[in-house]
C-alpha cells in the first residue's frame, strides 16, 4: 500500500463512486477492501463506511462520512494524456452520467470531484526554456474546455 492515499469524502456513494472510477481506469484498478459501519455508529450498521481501492496502481480511500462536506476545485485529480484518443476517452467517461465540463481541461464528475484531463504536450511546452512557446500554448489552452491536442501542437509550433 502507498504511504499516502487520498481519502475522498462522500455522503453515501463511496462504493458506487469507487466502482465507477475503477471502471474508467481499468488497468491496475480494483476494489481492495470494504469496511462497514457497526452497531452504535453514527450511521446505520451495515452501511458502507470506507472503500479502499486502487486506480491505475495508486491507493485511494472513499469514505461515506455524511452530507456535511462537498468536493471543491481546491483539490482535483490530474490525468496526463499523450494522445487525443486518451483525452477523448477520459473526458467522455468522467462526465458520463451527469458530470460537467468546466474549462482548460477541467471537468467535474457526477459526484462533484474535479479532474484535470491534460495533454502532456502542455506540460512539455510550459516547462521548457522557450517562453514564447509556453505563452502561446497557455493562451490556447485557456480558450478551451476539452483539450484539443492538434490546436495545442499548432500553438506550440507558432
Amino acid at each position: 500500500m502507498d504511504k499516502i492515499a487520498p481519502c475522498l469524502w462522500f455522503d453515501t456513494q463511496a462504493l458506487e463512486a469507487a466502482k465507477f472510477y475503477v471502471s474508467v481506469f481499468k488497468k491496475g484498478s480494483r476494489i481492495d477492501r470494504v469496511a462497514y459501519y457497526t452497531p452504535g455508529s453514527r450511521r446505520p450498521a451495515g452501511q458502507v463506511l470506507i472503500v479502499e481501492f486502487t486506480l491505475a496502481g495508486r491507493a485511494f480511500q472513499a469514505l461515506n462520512g455524511g452530507p456535511e462536506f462537498k468536493f471543491t476545485e481546491a483539490v482535483s485529480l490530474s490525468v496526463p494524456c499523450k494522445t487525443q484518443k486518451e483525452i477523448d476517452y477520459y473526458w467522455k467517461a468522467l462526465i458520463a452520467g451527469g458530470g460537467k465540463p468546466v474549462q482548460c481541461g477541467w471537468l467535474k464528475d457526477k459526484y462533484g470531484l474535479s479532474w484535470q484531463i491534460y495533454p502532456t504536450a502542455v506540460s512539455d511546452a510550459i516547462s521548457g526554456k522557450d517562453k514564447a512557446k509556453a505563452t502561446r500554448v497557455m493562451n490556447e489552452v485557456m480558450k478551451m474546455v476539452k483539450p484539443d491536442l492538434k490546436a495545442i501542437e499548432k500553438a506550440a509550433k507558432g
